[in-house]
């Protein structure tokens, strides 16, 4: 019957063909013993920031050409566009000038509404979550 003897007792070639236990590997011996440990890489979601709508409202004061202008200048709408969503505003007193997010719509409220009281327009835009 052959010798077992420990993979530490032999040297070089001759521990690379020595019978192994079952558990050799994973067993940790003292400081010369292998230590293993599993890393897991934990891949982090990413979760879609919130939309907001950017809406204009109708009032009874503000020309329809101001609107379109409005919606060339801050929602870089083409002419055909910008009338097609002002006739939108004036028939249904409210009209989408697009989805952003948080950040974005706000900033384009705040624009629109300062361009709007600059030259003395009551034009309103206002964001909603969708």
């Amino acid at each position: 019957m052959p010798q077992l003897t420990s993979r530490r007792d032999l040297s070089g070639a001759a521990a690379a063909h020595a019978p192994r236990m079952s558990n050799d590997e994973n067993r940790s011996n003292g400081p010369a013993g292998p230590n293993t440990s599993v890393i897991t890489k934990v891949k982090p979601k990413t979760k879609r920031p919130n939309l907001y709508r950017v809406l204009i409202l109708n009032d009874d004061y503000t020309p329809m050409e101001f609107v379109v202008h409005v919606l060339e200048k801050f929602f870089q709408k083409d002419v055909e566009a910008a009338t097609k969503i002002m006739l939108h505003v004036h028939h249904h007193g409210i009209g989408e000038c697009g989805v952003f997010t948080y950040e974005i719509a706000e900033t384009k409220v705040t624009q629109v509404m300062d361009f709007a009281r600059k030259h003395q327009h009551p034009l309103q835009c206002v964001m909603e979550k969708k």
